[in-house]
């Protein structure tokens, strides 16, 4: 594949998981000032030919009535249980507009990190969405990492969601500062250490509106520290810096913020 054509299938992709990460429902519309908040990220599943997630196996809690649905799934944070944290199915849902519309069901897990909905109309729903602890932030559980699914509940019947992973969004990174102004070589990537992060993956993504490449070197470089050299010079534009840490069981723990930006400036 030619280079020019991965970068932008890169660029794409970051520009649609930060918009992603950041789309919201009727109760989440102070998102963006929510910084150290986090997001939820769920297994994904192939959708089937019309478009629709099938439901995954496993023991029914309790069993539906004959003209009702049930859905039931489990949530968890680094590899342990999340305890109350809201699951809520839409029947329809706008991913970049209001988010949540038509009818609505909303639980909360329990001590073992598992929830029941119950008594749900049967029919096509067009998201599940896990919040992450008491923040406004969510994500939806889908085919991917970005884009909607549709769930089909029968009457009578139990769908086993997909398993969700949450991650926070308060990984801090130390240098260089959001909005900092920087030589195009010589960038040192630092940032805290995270609790519980056996290592760590580092992306430098450039902005091609302002001019920026993104080189592909610099995409998902595991670190098992604290800091990254980039030792290419980058192209004068506006990049975004993301790390996100691992526990030892390659789960995803945290983020750092998405929407921060530095500037690479022409020359030396």
């Amino acid at each position: 594949m030619p280079k020019h054509l991965n970068l932008f299938i890169i660029a794409a992709f970051f520009f649609a998981l930060i918009l992603g990460c950041n789309s919201a429902g009727d109760d989440n519309r102070s998102a963006s000032n929510a910084r150290n908040s986090g997001i939820v990220k769920t297994v994904a599943q192939e959708p089937a030919g019309d478009g629709t997630i099938p439901s995954g196996t496993g023991v029914e809690k309790e069993a539906p009535a004959a003209d009702k649905a049930n859905v039931q799934g489990t949530a968890h944070f680094n590899d342990q249980p999340a305890e109350g944290v809201e699951v809520k199915l839409c029947e329809k849902f706008n991913q970049y507009g209001k988010g949540c519309d038509g009818r609505s069901y909303t639980t909360k897990t329990d001590a073992n990190g598992e929830y029941l909905l119950k008594d749900v109309t049967p029919g096509t729903y067009e998201a599940l969405t896990v919040r992450v602890f008491n923040t406004p932030f969510y994500v939806f559980a889908t085919s991917g990492a970005i884009t909607a699914a549709k769930y089909d509940l029968g009457a009578g019947k139990t769908f086993f969601a997909p398993e969700s992973h949450l991650f926070k969004n308060d990984l801090k990174v130390s240098n260089p500062k959001a909005g900092a102004k920087i030589p195009p070589s010589g960038l040192e990537i630092t940032w805290e250490p995270y609790p519980d992060a056996a290592y760590y993956k580092v992306s430098v993504h450039g902005d091609s509106a302002s001019g920026a490449t993104t080189d592909l070197d610099f995409v998902g470089r595991r670190v098992d520290g604290t800091s990254f050299s980039v030792d290419k010079p980058l192209s004068a534009g506006t990049f975004r810096i993301f790390v996100d840490a691992f526990n030892s069981n390659d789960r995803k723990l945290a983020q750092s913020d998405r929407n921060s930006k530095i500037t690479v400036a022409e020359g030396n």
